[in-house]
This record gives C-alpha cells, sequence and structure tokens, in this order.
C-alpha cells in the first residue's frame, strides 16, 4: 500500500514557460515524448538556484528546441501555479514537489524554422508545431490547462502585435519593390 502523501506540505517547484512566435503570429507547441496520448505544449522547465527567471527561459528554449534564436517581448504579471494530479504526485520530480510556479515570457522568433531541432542532450519533445494562439489550451494535459488560458489571455494582444508587425513589414517591402 502507498502511503498518503501531503500535498500541502510540498512546495511548487519554480519554473519558466516560454510562448514562442513566428513571424505570422503563429505559436510553438511541442509534442512530450514521455506521455502516453498526445500531449503538446510550450517548452518550459525548471529554473536553476541563483538563476533569474529570464534567463532560465532562454536556457529552457535551447535545451528543449535547439535553438535561443529569439527575444524576449513579454513577461507574465504574475506567476502562475499548477497542482500535479493524485496520479503524478509523488512519482515525477523525485516527489519533491505539488506541481509548478511558472513565470511565462513571450518570445518572437529570430531564426528559420530548420533550426529547430528536437534531437537535444536530453529530448523533451518528439514533434512539433506553428500553431494559432487560441488553439493551445485544446492541445494541453487537462491539468495544466487553467495556467494556458491565462497564459494565451495575457499574450493575445503580443502576438497579434507580432503578426500585424510581419504584415506591416512584408507590404512596405512590396511597396519599396514597386517604386523603383
Amino acid at each position: 500500500m502507498r502511503r498518503k502523501i501531503d500535498r500541502e506540505g510540498l512546495p511548487y517547484r519554480p519554473c519558466v514557460g516560454i510562448v514562442l512566435i513566428n513571424p505570422e503570429g503563429k505559436v510553438f507547441v511541442g509534442r512530450r515524448v514521455d506521455q502516453r496520448v498526445a500531449a503538446w505544449q510550450f517548452p518550459q522547465g525548471g529554473i536553476d538556484e541563483a538563476e533569474e527567471p529570464r534567463a532560465a527561459a532562454l536556457r529552457e528554449l535551447a535545451e528543449e528546441i535547439g535553438t535561443d534564436a529569439a527575444v524576449v517581448i513579454g513577461e507574465s504579471r504574475g506567476w502562475f501555479d499548477y497542482e500535479l494530479p493524485d496520479d503524478l504526485l509523488g512519482k515525477v520530480w523525485k516527489g519533491k514537489y505539488r506541481g509548478q510556479r511558472q513565470k511565462w515570457y513571450a518570445m518572437r522568433f529570430m531564426g528559420d524554422d530548420d533550426e529547430i531541432d528536437l534531437n537535444t542532450a536530453h529530448p523533451e519533445f518528439d514533434a512539433w508545431k506553428w500553431v494559432p494562439l487560441p488553439d493551445v489550451p485544446a492541445l494541453i494535459v487537462p491539468f495544466k490547462r487553467s495556467v494556458y488560458l491565462r497564459v494565451v489571455e495575457e499574450f493575445r494582444e503580443l502576438v497579434i502585435e507580432v503578426a500585424n508587425a510581419t504584415k506591416a513589414a512584408k507590404g512596405r517591402r512590396v511597396r519599396n519593390v514597386g517604386s523603383r
């Protein structure tokens, strides 16, 4: 018989999450390698001791998708928590945490798609895709969904701004070519 774990006595794991936005205003999601069902998510990971959250976000991006070709364009106003479901409590993260407390960053992807390489030292994803931001919560495991809904709401305008800036830049290039 498994002993009951005192959820309330466990801390949250400090973590960062990244909403990576491409020039078309779509966001990166990766399919986790460690799930039996299709579980997509944004890049995210723990903050090392004495590490600043922003530095952790750029490090995690490189560790998980093989590139940090991105610039930070936004940061969540606060920290978002989620609880592990009972069947995972005591199993993940060596049983030391009840869930995660996450600081989120919006980043504009500055690279090319072929720079994304999931074959990293410790692969977390086995597939990836760009999707519209509003579609993301439906792809996420249920116990993280409430955090993702908050992240989508918080970064919605930034995603629109990135897409609009790209459209405006393309329009200027077309006008410049036509005026020669």
